[in-house]
């Protein structure tokens, strides 16, 4: 550790693990100063000793910020960077992966001058997220307890319309009917699964009030719900993951980092574009998807040019590739409203710069 700081590490490479940390430092002239294992408790004890402004990167992992957070207030330059970015400098290739490999990895995509990384999140910002996170896996959960006291009951012959609103208006009738087949024990089965599908409403509920008190104490929240196909919850999270839009230096920009531009395998001058990347905030994008399928379906009853452009879309290329397009569009208009503090139009006619 001496040597570090005698020569002075300008950039350090970090495996984050459960346990063991590895860093991998460097000097001015890319001389490795070390490439060692750390314990967890270990690792700030570590970087308090670095120079200050030595760039640390780390991989996007579940405790990234976390570590990223405790370094910036040591007065170090910590930075981020997703994974697919960092797999093209591993020297060794797919083959040779290991901490001390994937360190150095990381230590080398850090230097690249347009290397893209992911703005560290506040603590406010990841508490948000927590209630979004909970939120889609109690809506699994509660899908599958819906499957399930639907499957159990078309064991005894009783099968209702689809729809959890359909079932649950029957349930508590069906469990107290006599002169259905259901055994005893079926009934009590099946009063437990009818009494987690509650609990699991009312955990849902307390989410839906998170997120709607984000939107009434969030003007940014409030703006973003503005757009078509936007709702609170889109705009909620899109706030939380993002922070900070100026970070992205045009739409076009944070529409690919969310995913929704397509894939390129273009040479010698011919474009040969393929689906969406689907990089990025899988949350994020799946709910741009989701609020572009409903604006869509309600689209012929609007009159304005964003409504209009989308069903012509959709009448030329398809259902899918219209809300897709719809999702892009949203995300770089979103992106315009954040950033320039513009009231969203759909009548807004966007023109491409000329040149001069």
């Amino acid at each position: 550790m001496d040597k570090v700081i005698r020569e002075g590490a300008v950039r350090v490479g970090v495996d984050l693990a459960k346990r063991v940390i590895q860093v991998h430092a460097v000097d001015r002239s890319d001389r490795v100063l070390t490439n060692r294992a750390l314990a967890r408790d270990k690792f700030i004890e570590w970087c308090v000793r670095l120079p200050a402004g030595c760039i640390v990167a780390m991989e996007a992992s579940s405790s990234a910020h976390h570590w990223a957070r405790k370094l910036v207030l040591l007065g170090l330059d910590a930075r981020i960077i997703s994974a697919q970015l960092v797999e093209p400098y591993r020297m060794e290739g797919t083959s040779g992966k290991n901490d001390a490999n994937d360190a150095a990895a990381i230590c080398e995509a850090a230097s690249r001058p347009k290397m893209r990384y992911i703005p560290v999140k506040s603590v406010e910002q990841q508490s948000m997220l927590c209630v979004h996170r909970l939120r889609e896996g109690l809506k699994e959960d509660r899908t599958a307890c819906i499957n399930r006291i639907r499957g159990l009951l078309a064991e005894f012959g009783l099968v209702f319309p689809k729809g959890p609103r359909e079932l649950q208006a029957v349930l508590s009738n069906v469990l107290e009917d006599a002169s259905n087949e259901l055994g005893a024990l079926a009934r009590l089965t099946l009063q437990r699964a009818q009494a987690q599908w509650h609990e699991l409403d009312e955990h849902l509920a307390w989410c839906d009030e998170r997120i709607d008190a984000h939107g009434r104490n969030n003007p940014e929240v409030r703006q973003a719900a503005t757009l078509l196909g936007i709702g609170p919850v889109t705009a909620s999270a899109a706030i939380a993951t993002v922070g900070d839009f100026k970070q992205f230096k045009n739409g076009a920009q944070f529409g690919a980092w969310i995913g929704l531009t397509p894939r390129q395998r273009s040479s010698g001058g011919k474009n040969n574009l393929g689906g969406i990347t689907k990089r990025g905030d899988t949350y994020l994008r799946t709910l741009l998807v989701q609020g572009a399928k409903s604006a869509l379906m309600t689209a012929h009853k609007r009159q304005d040019k964003i409504s209009s452009w989308v069903i012509a879309l959709r009448e030329r290329s398809g259902w899918q590739k219209a809300v897709v397009a719809l999702a892009n569009k949203n995300a770089r208009i979103l992106w315009a409203v954040m950033t320039r503090g513009d009231i969203f139009d759909p009548n807004h006619l966007s023109l491409k710069p000329t040149s001069a």
